[in-house]
């Protein structure tokens, strides 16, 4: 598996053709104690760079957007009930959305794990 982040804080794990979404810690961090997050409905025909999800929290509210185009698959829907998961857990159970890509080529204008940390070193 695959991880790959954008410079608005999104990260996107791949296996296959299967993307899941999430934001980094680093945007949970900004963005303080999560109150509400809501993510894109199953079958939602998403291009890269679209706003795909929103999340509130008690500082502000925020979109997330589409790291790569494809079709939603799944939401996370425990984060209807428990939103401080992207606290707890921002690159892990806190995920969005889970994405089929629909042009795995757009993974390259990405960065990985350790371009991402000079990105937000700079930050």
């Amino acid at each position: 598996m695959s991880r790959y982040f954008t410079e608005d804080h999104e990260w996107i794990d791949v296996d296959g053709d299967v993307g899941t979404v999430g934001i980094s810690d680093y945007a949970q961090g900004a963005l303080g104690d999560i109150v509400f997050v809501d993510v894109p409905e199953e079958g939602r025909e998403l291009t890269k760079g679209d706003e795909a999800a929103v999340v509130e929290s008690v500082k502000a509210a925020s979109d997330v957007y589409a790291p790569v185009s494809g079709t939603v698959i799944e939401g996370n829907a425990q984060l209807a009930d428990e939103p401080a998961l992207v606290n707890s857990d921002p690159e892990g159970e806190g995920w969005f959305f889970k994405i089929t890509l629909s042009d795995a080529s757009e993974l390259d204008g990405l960065m990985d794990e350790t371009a991402y940390a000079a990105f937000v070193a700079k930050l």
